[in-house]
């Protein structure tokens, strides 16, 4: 089917097809920042226990980064993508610049913090002086040199938000492999290069947050004619500030909680032993190999639920839901296949020599075993929580995770490591979070449809 002279391909091309020409590029992009996020641990671990408990600490603030640049990436994705639906040029271009504009403003608080509360943070959770001091040198740069990181997903969801992720795809896969190389070279001091350890591996994910974003920018430059960007005589518009934050906020807050979460699971876990903080950062760089990808089908989805919904076709948007919720959930069957068979190599990756008696295997290989029961409805939970998000509910979205993080998973933690003092016995938290949070997404679901789809129908109809 050719589109319509001038149309965007989110409105046009068929949706299954769509779909994974959107998708997929992101989802291989994913794939390969799981890769090297596998890839930095690994290394690490070879350094000490110390230092892969020093990363593992610091992920609730990276975490936090990640959520505050995508959240505010994914408002003025949804935002960008209705007014291209509705043909509003004027307002494509200002919400694509006013994005910019908070992505700045974010990275200056997080340079700040990183460069005066990095050594504060690991004293709060610890007083191993090792793990203290490979978590300073650590936060101190992948925080105080945020640029790379805030500019990188700014730049990649205006491409998305166009429907050119191909793009997106090569720059996120060329920041990632420079990570990957320069990995090993910079921790361990191969060739005229100093031993830098822990610090190593933020540098190397520093300098290849910043080569993606000078990828993403030159792409967005020369091959994204939807958007004309200009800052000659910019002033911040509250109108579209306030738009992009009435979908990217609640997407903040969402992601945030997973920072929580952790930091309070790691408070639980660290009174049983430290090496159970270890496996519950090794758990989240294995689990992205199965997230980062379902994460890469929303960031397809998005953008052609929110055109979709501008441009006022209800069926595409049906259709888009129905087929991500499908790929999603396939995905993490296969997930839970893999955790459920091979808990013990995977785990072995990141074994340090000082771990002789296996506490890693011997901690970690239930910890998959159990947490991964919460897969097989995940899929479900993720996408619901992404259309969400792009039909301008982002406090649905904000709302399951709450339940799901911290209003059941904590609490319902702490009472099972109270009462039964059985370590095992804690990750059963995960699934019956993901199981009252996936019951919520359903209804959910329901009402959105019944306010949103159903009128577009009734007015298609007629």
């Amino acid at each position: 089917m050719e589109r319509p002279e001038g149309e965007n391909k989110m409105g046009v091309m068929p949706v299954n097809r769509l779909l994974l020409n959107m998708a997929i590029p992101i989802m291989i992009s994913m794939l390969v920042q799981a890769l090297y996020n596998v890839v930095d641990s690994y290394f690490v671990s070879k350094v000490s226990q110390d230092a892969l408990n020093a990363v593992s600490l610091a992920f609730p603030v990276q975490n936090l980064m990640i959520a505050v640049s995508v959240g505010t990436g994914v408002g003025v994705n949804a935002l960008l993508a209705r007014s291209l639906g509705q043909g509003d040029r004027e307002k494509v271009n200002r919400s694509a610049v006013n994005g910019i504009f908070l992505a700045a403003m974010s990275c200056l608080v997080f340079m700040a913090l990183g460069l005066t509360c990095s050594r504060l943070f690991y004293t709060i959770q610890t007083d191993i002086p090792g793990i203290i001091d490979y978590g300073e040198d650590y936060l101190t740069i992948v925080c105080g040199v945020s640029m790379g990181l805030f500019g990188a997903v700014t730049m990649e969801r205006l491409l998305q938000a166009t429907g050119r992720t191909f793009y997106t795809m090569i720059a996120q896969a060329a920041g990632a492999l420079t990570n990957i190389i320069l990995d090993p070279i910079l921790i361990f001091g191969l060739g005229p290069f100093p031993r830098m350890e822990v610090a190593g591996a933020a540098l190397a994910t520093v300098i290849g947050q910043i080569l993606g974003c000078c990828v993403s920018i030159f792409f967005n430059a020369t091959r994204n004619p939807d958007i004309k960007m200009s800052f000659r005589g910019f002033r911040p518009h509250g109108s579209t500030i306030r738009e992009i934050y009435s979908v990217g906020l609640p997407s903040i807050v969402m992601q945030s909680i997973g920072s929580v979460m952790v930091f309070g699971m790691n408070q639980i876990l660290i009174a049983f032993t430290d090496t159970a903080t270890a496996v519950f950062g090794v758990y989240f760089k294995l689990q992205s190999f199965f997230f980062m990808p379902v994460f890469g089908l929303n960031n397809g989805m998005v953008p052609i639920v929110a055109y979709n919904f501008g441009a006022r076709k209800p069926d595409r948007i049906i259709k888009t839901i129905k087929l991500s919720v499908m790929y999603a959930t396939i995905l993490m069957v296969i997930g839970f296949a893999v955790f459920q068979l091979f808990p013990g190599p995977l785990l072995d990756i990141f074994r340090s020599e000082e771990d002789a008696a296996g506490g890693l295997l011997t901690i970690g290989i239930p910890a998959l075993r159990i947490i991964s029961y919460s897969w097989l409805l995940a899929g479900f939970g993720i996408v619901s929580g992404s259309v969400f998000q792009a039909l301008d509910h982002g406090v649905l979205s904000l709302t399951t995770s709450l339940v799901r993080q911290l209003i059941v998973l904590l609490p319902v933690a702490f009472l099972l490591a109270r009462l039964f003092g059985n370590l095992d016995v804690v990750w059963l938290a995960f699934p019956i979070a993901e199981l009252f949070s996936c019951t919520l997404c359903a209804i959910f679901m329901r009402r959105v449809y019944r306010q949103d789809i159903l009128p577009l129908r009734a007015q298609a109809e007629h």
